[in-house]
């Protein structure tokens, strides 16, 4: 399906990410059928790789109602109980407008200037810089901001990460990645649980061959031609778990690293300020790491700096692709990478060192002198790229 402007985009978005996550369900019968095969093997340990095939494919469709069941009421917990996890692993907390009135009023005006009901409002505390959207439907919807975030970025730069997350709202993102990350933890669940079954049966199948040295060779025979049956089913099973699970990321990644780009271009759509939301990107590079997060909420964030070998499993777009992005189809401007004054803050704390090779002491700061400028160095202003809503000590 062509796509030409942002809205096409969009729609050719959420068919294509459909279809990504009806084959990320099939995953789930991949993962049985695998199961299956370790199943006949332990019952049956010498019989040929075109029986354990046969007897794996009945034991499917016998276990389709169930698995597809089980499948439906993991998801069915997960659509009550998913904000709580996520709160309960980022710390996240509702606020309302007294208590962060400057956060609340730039949410409530985007709304309000959009026709979008406003989600709820979550802070965490950390001195990271990111943001992520949440919930599976309208009564659930957050939108979960760092103190460090607040810090760090102006309300022009808050305001266009705001929309960032809004569009993720609006254009259903969040239910399909929080589905997408749901279904993807029940086929790495299940695929640890069979290697697990698998490590431990090897040993016993070990130990139980070492013990039948006393057999004839008619049986020894027949065992040889059985094992190697097992054995191939085996492997069959252990590299069908490999490719779900493989596949299983890398349509997590197809939907997170196209949605980026996709909600940034919404942002400016907007805010009408594609300016603000390259500087945020920029001051967000690098410094969006979650302590304690897991990699499911890292990927819901604005920017996961989490990559895997060679940029293959990073979940979304490196800042310098969407900052050129932007720059391409929205006529903003880059500045390049930016310093934050929490950058520079341990060296300008450092004393100084005087011509003598004495070390002199830093300059006192008074409570109302400029927390960015350097100490030693009054008067000193902070750049174009630094907002009023600097690091505050």
């Amino acid at each position: 399906m062509a796509a030409y402007g942002l809205y096409t985009h969009i729609s050719s978005n959420k068919i294509r990410s459909m279809l990504l996550l009806a084959g990320l369900f099939l995953l789930i019968y991949v993962i049985v059928f695998a199961g299956a095969l370790v199943a006949e093997v332990l019952l049956y340990s010498n019989k040929s790789v075109d029986f354990y095939l046969i007897q794996a494919r009945r034991d499917l469709i016998a276990a389709f109602p169930y698995a597809t069941l089980a499948a439906a009421l993991w998801i069915v917990i997960a659509y009550f109980f998913h904000q709580n996890m996520i709160d309960a692993v980022t710390g996240g907390e509702s606020v309302t407008r007294q208590q962060q009135p400057r956060l609340y009023n730039l949410l409530e005006n985007l709304c309000i200037s959009r026709g979008i009901p406003m989600p709820k409002l979550k802070v965490m505390d950390s001195p990271a810089l990111n943001a992520f959207a949440s919930g599976l439907n309208q009564r659930q919807y957050a939108v979960t901001v760092t103190s460090g975030l607040l810090q760090a970025l102006n309300d022009q730069e808050i305001e266009a990460v705001l929309g960032h997350e809004l569009t993720h709202i609006r254009n259903g993102d969040v239910q399909l990645m929080v589905i997408a990350v749901i279904i993807a933890g029940v086929v790495g669940f299940f695929g640890e649980l069979f290697f697990r079954m698998f490590t431990n049966l090897s040993w016993n199948s070990s130990g139980g061959s070492s013990s039948s040295s006393s057999s004839s060779s008619s049986s020894s025979d027949r065992d040889s031609k059985g094992g190697g049956g097992a054995i191939i089913a085996i492997i069959i099973a252990v590299a069908l778990i490999l490719l779900a699970w493989l596949l299983s990321q890398v349509v997590k990644l197809a939907l997170s690293r196209s949605r980026e780009l996709l909600a940034d271009a919404g942002s400016v759509e907007l805010t009408k300020n594609p300016d603000a939301m390259i500087t945020a990107l920029r001051k967000i590079e690098n410094r969006g790491e979650l302590p304690g997060a897991t990699s499911a909420v890292m990927e819901l964030c604005v920017d996961n700096p989490r990559e895997g070998f060679a940029d293959l499993f990073a979940t979304h777009p490196s800042v310098d692709n969407r900052v050129k992005a932007l720059v391409q189809f929205a006529g903003g401007h880059d500045p390049g990478p930016l310093a934050l004054p929490s950058d520079t803050a341990d060296e300008s704390d450092e004393p100084e060192e005087s011509a003598t090779g004495q070390l002199q002491p830093p300059v006192p700061r008074g409570p109302w002198s400029d927390p960015s400028e350097p100490a030693g160095v009054p008067g000193t202003r902070p750049g174009p790229s630094e907002g009023p809503w600097g690091p505050h000590r």
